[in-house]
């Protein structure tokens, strides 16, 4: 994929991210329920760890200047891009595309490590010390969420891969 591309498809996914974080979305001081995983997971995909980590953190920033809610803490935003770090490096192959068993193991670890110890377990230090509420309770209540998201960004994945796969070879990976 030639690097215009790759740029071209870092804005759109940057902008689909925004709007899916803070405008698409049920938000607490605690909990958060959106599909903002699904741009991430992509760029993921089909870009790498280097251009989703960027995509993740990037968007969080814009989203937190433009449209805040609550105030800015960069503790969000280093979470925001370890999110799309480890999504890049299990999901991203640099020659093709992971299919079958393997991207569905893959899936599976990403977001074991994602939801469970970097949202879950990471993102509930940072609201226990930005909010002072009680450690427990923040890490309860978003376990819930958390255990709710895991299939369900597993299996959205898993079936969008395979269309993923078929539009990028056919649009993304020819010398237009």
């Amino acid at each position: 994929m030639s690097k215009t591309k790759k740029i071209i498809l870092s804005g759109l996914l940057l902008g689909l991210l925004i709007v899916l974080s803070r405008f698409v979305s049920i938000k607490t001081p605690l909990l958060v329920i959106s599909l903002s995983f699904l741009p991430i997971m992509i760029s993921a995909y089909l870009l790498g760890p280097v251009y989703s980590c960027l995509i993740s953190a990037t968007s969080d920033l814009i989203g937190a200047l433009l449209f805040p809610f609550g105030e800015y803490f960069v503790g969000f935003t280093i979470i925001q891009g370890l999110v799309g770090l480890i999504y890049g490096l299990f999901l991203y192959k640099k020659n093709g595309f992971y299919i079958g068993k393997t991207l569905l193991i893959r899936l599976i670890l990403s977001s074991i490590i994602v939801l469970g110890i970097i949202e879950l377990l990471f993102m509930s230090i940072m609201l226990h010390f930005l909010y002072g509420n009680a450690f427990i309770v923040i890490l309860s209540t978003r376990l819930i969420t958390k255990l709710i998201m895991l299939p369900i960004q597993v299996i959205v994945m898993y079936f969008l891969s395979k269309y993923l796969k078929n539009l990028s070879e056919k649009y993304l990976y020819t010398e237009d």
